[in-house]
């Protein structure tokens, strides 16, 4: 529900234009005011329900979830249905946060790919659908029904997690720590500051986003002076400390900027420097989160069979592939040389994606899965965020253009080949980054085993002279 939600919006924002008579700069903010509260909300929203109940949250947010989905579909104005957005945004921030927490509490560890690889199936499947549900919506019944569809969908689901989700346990609540409102907030703040820097302006980065980036740092300065000293931390700093969890949030930050890419430059590609009609792009792009939903459930398989962590680095390995092959590959092959690479880089991403909340989530203590799961969450989707700007910003100085959209279509191909060489170089560092965390944690392992053995021994000769 919450990834169906990001991109029906999308599909109807030149419909919600002309109904509000408003710009596009203006109905953008439809989609923004959803991901910026989901942005700023979501690691508040899994501490909150490590402290409150993971169950009863969880119930609660997609409650908020749904009477926004009724109100985004009956207001009369631009900016209450923003307002409304920013609501719908704050339920799914709680929806995200907890499900991946609920897999840690509800399935064995040795099935926790297969979950992972479902939740990601699911995911991508929203994302799919939206546009073509949303169209189908839109020409039938008016935009309206794209946020009334919500209704019945998030009743339905409140009525299954009601029903089949554990009760919070009463022993946990016992050893639940209070909650952190100064940390709380100076995260929020940041975040948005850092989410609007990097989504203010289109691309173009003026003295506004230089403010905002500013504020967002000395926010985080803020933030990390404010955990240190707090007695109940939003977020533990020690979990930096672990060079395996600091990695796949790194790696997932990372892994998400380069993934934008495809969709930030995709469509310019294939309707410009191709020629492909609207209809044809729209299938194009569909063919990467369709590769992703056949592929979660296989590649949770393979986790649970092989190892998350070689699993994730074989992931990274074929996105690595894929982004310079599109780098490589002329315009001359047409969308066979687009289709293919993507077909790559979304499989292998499916695979790195749930390899690398299984490795987190694993390594997660139970009090502590709700802001975890948040800080994973985060972590994607700030390289979206940073994706969407970034990327979108190599794109346009490679096209040496200032209005990409009326660019050559030679200069149209040559700015795709140069940001996925970018692309390509942020996954073999985000590669580098995971073998490097990988040989920390060993080397880590083997100082803590001398000393273990050693305690054994000691032991084993002590029970010896009594023997004697």
């Amino acid at each position: 529900m919450a990834s169906l939600d990001t991109s029906i919006a999308n599909a109807g924002l030149p419909t919600l234009a002309r109904a509000f008579d408003a710009s596009f700069q203006a109905v953008q903010w439809i989609v923004l005011a959803y991901l910026l509260a989901i942005t700023t909300l979501i690691v508040s929203a899994g501490r909150l329900g490590d402290i409150v109940g993971r169950r009863r949250l969880l119930l609660a947010g997609i409650g908020v979830f749904t009477v926004a989905s009724l109100l985004c579909g009956i207001v009369s104005t631009l900016s209450l249905l923003i307002a409304a957005r920013a609501a719908q945004g704050l339920g799914a921030a709680i929806m995200l946060a907890l499900t991946v927490a609920f897999v840690g509490e509800t399935v064995p560890k040795a099935k926790t790919g297969s979950a992972m690889g479902l939740l990601g199936t699911m995911s991508a499947i929203g994302t799919t659908l939206g546009p073509s549900l949303g169209g189908v919506l839109i020409a039938g019944f008016g935009w309206r029904t794209i946020f009334l569809i919500d209704v019945p969908l998030g009743t339905l689901n409140f009525l299954l997690a009601h029903r089949y989700l554990p009760a919070d346990s009463r022993t946990a609540k016992m050893d639940r720590t209070g909650f952190d409102p100064v940390g709380t907030l100076l995260l929020a703040l940041t975040l948005a500051a850092y989410a609007l820097a990097m989504t203010l302006g289109r691309g173009s980065f003026g003295s506004l986003n230089l403010a905002l980036l500013l504020a967002a740092g000395g926010g985080l300065a803020l933030f990390v002076l404010a955990e240190a000293k707090a007695k109940s931390p939003l977020i533990r700093l020690a979990i930096f400390r672990d060079p395996v969890m600091s990695a796949s949030l790194a790696t997932s930050a990372l892994v998400s900027t380069v993934m934008m890419a495809t969709l930030v430059v995709g469509p310019f590609y294939l309707s410009q420097a191709l020629g492909l009609e609207t209809a044809m792009v729209g299938l194009a792009l569909s063919a990467g989160p369709l590769v992703a939903a056949l592929n979660g459930v296989p590649a949770g398989h393979m986790v649970d069979r092989f190892g998350a962590q070689p699993m994730a680095i074989v992931g990274l390995v074929g996105i690595a592939a894929g982004a310079i092959t599109l780098s490589l590959l002329p315009a001359k092959f047409g969308l066979v040389g687009y289709i293919a690479p993507i077909v790559l880089v979304t499989a292998s991403y499916a695979l790195f994606q749930v390899s690398n909340n299984t490795v987190f989530m694993t390594n997660t203590r139970a009090e502590q899965r709700g802001v975890t799961s948040g800080m994973l969450s985060l972590s994607r989707n700030l390289g979206l965020i940073t994706g969407a700007s970034v990327m979108g910003a190599v794109f346009a100085a490679a096209s040496a253009t200032n209005d990409v959209t009326t660019a050559h279509p030679a200069a149209v191909a040559a700015g795709m080949r140069i940001t996925f060489a970018v692309a390509a170089g942020l996954i073999v560092a985000a590669l580098a980054v995971a073998v490097g965390s990988r040989a920390l944690a060993r080397r880590a392992a083997l100082r803590a085993r001398p000393i273990t053995n050693a305690a054994h021994e000691s032991c084993e000769l002590s029970a010896s002279s009594r023997r004697d």
